[in-house]
């Protein structure tokens, strides 16, 4: 088979599983990075049997236009490009979760001060957790405890033409969430994360650590629900608890697995592997 992986960078932790898995499994694996293939209206007299995209938050119109131009040429995408650009977009997915009856946190997006103080008010006032609008890894996430740290990331936001998110803040999750893995209809594997001392952002980037944890069959049914609502195949479901239940907080459309395979022990680059190849002599049978 074979298959190629849309990453920036080939020695980034899951995209070199993705090709070391691959290769082991006697499969041919290439790595393009998106941003350095020139697009064309040309047809490719070369298609790869599937494409595997890890697209990250730089130049994603580009990058989705690339998916976009294998989809057209009818080769097989794990997440297609649709599916991707809602996962990117923190307010519309919540939004799509939301219609769809999943459990989502109260959530505000606003583009003025005033604005964003009827924000607070209706959320139940301060501390309130402010999220880029687009951002991964913790980065772009912050817990305002006062109105100057506020207005401070809004001013500072809008002066680059960004968005971002007014979110409620749930003490009782004590800043842990878990993370779960869904690969088609099925849950693969998950692990509860928790924030260094400190900080309230419980991402493994920033510091946190994590552990293997038995998933309720309700949060296994809640992370599989919200991959089918945003139309992904293979997605990373954060959930965090709150009095009234579990909530959804974000769903990743190239989720790292990184901490997945330490804690779980777990291959799950092969799983990927096979369930991308899988996809592909689907295709062809059809």
């Amino acid at each position: 088979m074979n298959i190629l992986i849309l990453s920036r960078r080939e020695r980034y932790y899951s995209t070199r599983r993705l090709v070391e898995v691959s290769r082991r499994l006697g499969h041919s694996a290439k790595v393009i990075n998106p941003l350095k293939y020139v697009l064309t209206t040309r047809k490719s007299s070369e298609n790869p049997d599937v494409v595997i995209p890890r697209i990250g938050n730089v130049a994603i119109e580009y990058s989705l236009a690339m998916v976009k131009n294998f989809e057209l040429m009818g080769v097989p995408v794990l997440n297609n490009s649709d599916s991707i650009y809602l996962a990117k977009d923190k307010f519309v997915s919540l939004q799509v979760l939301k219609s769809n009856e999943v459990p989502v946190p109260e959530t505000f997006m606003v583009r003025s001060k005033s604005l964003v103080k009827k924000a607070v008010k209706q959320l139940g006032g301060l501390p309130v957790v402010l999220k880029l609008l687009r951002g991964s890894q913790g980065i772009g996430v912050k817990l305002a405890q006062n109105i100057t740290e506020l207005i401070n990331f809004a001013e500072s936001t809008w002066t680059l033409d960004h968005d971002f998110i007014v979110q409620k803040y749930y003490p009782e999750s004590r800043g842990q969430d878990t993370r779960i893995l869904v690969i088609g209809n099925n849950v693969i594997a998950g692990m509860r994360r928790y924030p260094r001392k400190g900080d309230f952002r419980s991402n493994i980037h920033q510091g946190g650590w994590s552990e293997k944890v038995n998933l309720p069959r309700s949060y296994q049914t809640l992370a599989k629900r919200a991959a089918k609502a945003i139309g992904l195949q293979i997605a990373g479901v954060d959930i965090i608890e709150s009095k009234n239940g579990p909530l959804i907080i974000e769903v990743n459309a190239s989720p790292g697995f990184e901490g997945l395979e330490k804690v779980t022990g777990q291959d799950i680059a092969k799983v990927i592997i096979d369930f991308a190849c899988a996809m592909a002599r689907n295709r062809r049978k059809r």
